[in-house]
């Protein structure tokens, strides 16, 4: 079965209990498009009641687009944890690391979390691995504009493939040296996590080039 075949219902989740970014409605319109162009259905929800066995029953993945802070309650956090740990894939956009700071499952499912970032700015994007279907439409080098997130450990470790990374010598104002990860998925069992801290910008949403980041994620994360 092919990647586009895996990828077939998909829930996206917007809730925000701290920061909320403006560029929400363009990340919900930008899935739900790629949903219609590529044959994948896709709800947007910001209620956490939406997470039981029988609503995530059937998804191919499950989308955190630019959450923060606590937007689960302890029931949507058995189901979830319930379902990724049964097979279900796990995709986080941006602010996803800035979300769930008291559960340590989330922090393990994510692979990391925000710690700051200076201000927008551009940047170059360092692709690290250009098999991924996230990756292989770009460039080694993919100058891009962006919050550049720094996170309170590196991601990258044992069972974590690091996808991106960042030139901090490209930009002012990075915290995290010469190894600073940006994109990175991992396996656990029958399990996808993938996580792309990209995503601040409304106009991101509608560039062919992250849209085409978003979708590879997408497909990788559906197995």
């Amino acid at each position: 079965m092919s990647q586009t075949d895996r990828l077939s219902d998909v829930l996206v989740f917007t809730r925000t209990t701290a920061y909320r970014h403006g560029s929400i409605p363009a990340g919900q319109a930008a899935l739900c498009e790629l949903g219609e162009e590529h044959g994948f259905t896709v709800e947007t929800s910001e209620d956490p009641s939406v997470f039981t066995d029988a609503s995530l029953a059937g998804r191919s993945a499950v989308v955190f687009l630019s959450t923060s802070g606590e937007v689960l309650t302890p029931d949507a956090q058995l189901a979830l944890r319930r379902w990724t740990a049964g097979g279900g894939g796990f995709m986080g956009i941006h602010s996803a690391a800035c979300t769930e700071y008291d559960w340590p499952y989330y922090g393990e499912l994510l692979g990391a979390r925000f710690a700051g970032h200076p201000e927008f700015q551009s940047g170059t994007v360092l692709v690290e691995d250009r098999s991924h279907p996230s990756m292989r439409h770009l460039p080694p080098r993919w100058d891009w504009n962006d919050e550049w997130y720094d996170f309170r450990s590196n991601p990258r470790r044992p069972g974590v493939q690091v996808l991106a990374t960042i030139d901090e010598a490209g930009y002012e104002g990075g915290g995290m040296g010469a190894d600073h990860p940006l994109v990175w998925c991992k396996e656990s069992g029958d399990s996808r996590s993938f996580y792309t801290s990209l995503g601040h910008a409304v106009d991101a949403y509608t560039d062919p080039a992250f849209r085409g980041h978003l979708l590879g994620g997408l497909r990788w994360t559906a197995g």
